[in-house]
């Protein structure tokens, strides 16, 4: 189900204080960008943050809860790279915030240790 317009204006609205954050849809969803650079997304009324290993500890201590796609899986938990945001940080915009900056620094950090495209490779025309 596509989100709606007041979801993603909430979710612009809580995140404001990190600065000019979009939000773009996609799969029904919507994803939240800082830049080039997706940190978040928004799905069935839930933010959801990009995690790394340290950041996905924290927030399952929080109470959080991962972004499964499609049918779940008994492992999804596990490999999944986006969770909630707490409920606690849901009505406090400086702690959602806080936890919004350190889901970008992971989203930046895991596209930088991503695998590099190689360039593509310049074809020769006849003629």
């Amino acid at each position: 189900m596509a989100e709606s317009a007041a979801d993603l204006a909430f979710a612009r609205d809580l995140l404001s204080g990190m600065g000019a954050v979009e939000t773009r849809r996609m799969f029904g969803g919507a994803g939240l960008y800082a830049g080039p650079v997706m940190f978040g997304l928004v799905d069935d009324g839930r933010i959801y943050l990009k995690v790394d290993a340290a950041l996905k500890a924290e927030l399952i201590n929080a109470g959080s809860a991962p972004w499964i796609y499609g049918e779940e899986k008994a492992d999804a938990a596990e490999t999944a790279t986006y969770w909630s945001l707490p409920d606690s940080a849901v009505d406090d915009p400086d702690e959602a915030c806080a936890w919004g900056r350190r889901a970008l620094a992971a989203a930046v950090a895991i596209k930088a240790a991503g695998p590099k495209r190689k360039p593509r490779a310049k074809s020769a025309r006849a003629g």
